[in-house]
């Protein structure tokens, strides 16, 4: 084993340097954010299917008219309308709120990629996260504008 003293001027280090406890590489970025995808649409499914059981257990005999189109209620089209609506128990709103989770799945996404750059000190991709997710908030929040 030879000493940096040892070496050449300009030759280079050989050894191997230990790993960086403090950093992640690629594979486990990927699985981190392969759980969080799942957690997140298994999260989803999970509250819109007992918002689905609690509505076919409270509807499900009744026959529909569909001769007239009734649209959802104003409050279900908002955040904080659907927000309260499930807190209430109103089982269209916690229908919804599973629909709000399967939609915030990818955003959660985008956020941890940005927290993952960040902490690699990838500025690069930390800004082209960033635009991503701006556009996915735009789109989400004010897409329907105009």
């Amino acid at each position: 084993m030879s000493s940096p003293s040892d070496r050449p001027q300009g030759a280079p280090d050989t050894q191997a340097s230990a790993p960086d406890p403090g950093r992640w590489n690629d594979t486990q970025v990927e699985q981190i954010i392969g759980n969080l995808l799942r957690a997140g649409v298994f999260l989803a499914a999970t509250v819109t299917f007992i918002g689905g059981v609690l509505y076919l257990w409270r509807y499900g005999a009744l026959h529909p008219d569909y001769r007239l189109f009734r649209g959802e209620p104003a409050e279900l089209r908002s955040v904080g309308g659907t927000l309260r609506f499930a807190l209430e128990g109103r089982r269209r709103g916690i229908i919804q709120v599973g629909i709000l989770l399967l939609i915030a799945t990818p955003i959660a996404r985008v956020v941890f990629s940005t927290y993952a750059f960040a902490r690699e000190r990838d500025r690069l991709y930390v800004g082209l996260t960033l635009v991503v997710l701006a556009i996915l908030l735009y789109s989400l929040f004010w897409g329907h504008i105009g």
